[in-house]
């Protein structure tokens, strides 16, 4: 029930960044990056992150009871920023930004008007070059890559340029289930998590991409309805953000 986990929200929020922070302290490395912790198991906070700032958002704007003014929009970004500042530094760039988009969308549920977003946009477009000097190397060249990854086709390119290649292989109907060659014969990295819609379409093909695009917009479509029969103001922006997020 709703009520239920508003009760959760703010322990759930203050637990995700008291890990985040003993990440920052203590964390495991692996491949460069200080995202794990180890407390019997090896865990990443970070994934908290994306439930529970949207929770703890959505229970801050419901408290405020319809009374919203700039100051607690202020308050809502700086409760955003918190979170997403400790993730950026591990550092963790994608994760950032998913957990950031998540918060940001219930803010603009709550109702941050258009002029407010459009000027956000403004400062954000005009400070690119900035954080463009600000991001590690790994990270422009992923940025990079994406552009135009045939401009390092044996290096940083190797993996996008594969992943095609495996999608494009699959044709129509796909090579079948556990057939795909690119994903099992290890041209592809991460092929059950960063690649796998690549795994996927190399085995079953155009029609099978199809089907599961469309099983994702019936997943959103049915969020959305959800979204807008909430009857809390809780409920409506915990709703919507968790659809945006799948979206």
């Amino acid at each position: 029930p709703p009520q239920r986990l508003m009760r959760f929200a703010v322990p759930v929020y203050t637990v995700g960044i008291a890990l985040l922070v003993a990440v920052a302290m203590f964390g495991l490395v692996k491949k460069g990056a200080r995202r794990w912790l180890n407390i019997g198991v090896v865990i990443q906070p970070s994934e908290i992150m994306k439930i529970a700032l949207p929770l703890m958002l959505a229970w801050y704007f419901q408290n405020k009871d319809g009374k919203i003014t700039w100051r607690e929009y202020l308050k809502a970004f700086i409760i955003l920023a918190i979170p997403a500042a400790l993730i950026m530094k591990q550092p963790d760039l994608g994760t950032a930004i998913l957990v950031a988009a998540t918060g940001f969308y219930v803010i603009f549920l709550a109702g941050l008007a258009w002029k407010a977003i459009l000027i956000m946009f403004g400062c954000f477009a005009a400070s690119l070059p900035l954080i463009w000097m600000l991001l590690h190397d790994y990270q422009r060249h992923r940025v990079l890559m994406l552009i135009d990854p045939s401009s390092d086709p044996l290096g940083k390119g190797f993996h996008i340029i594969q992943s095609v290649i495996a999608i494009g292989s699959g044709g129509i109907t796909g090579k079948g289930w556990m057939q795909g060659t690119q994903g099992y014969l290890n041209f592809i990295p991460e092929r059950t998590t960063d690649f796998i819609f690549a795994v996927f379409g190399e085995e079953f093909g155009l029609v099978g991409n199809i089907v599961l695009l469309i099983l994702y917009l019936l997943l959103i479509a049915r969020g959305f309805v959800i979204t807008l029969r909430a009857s809390t103001v809780f409920s409506r922006l915990l709703a919507g953000a968790i659809t945006m997020m799948f979206f």
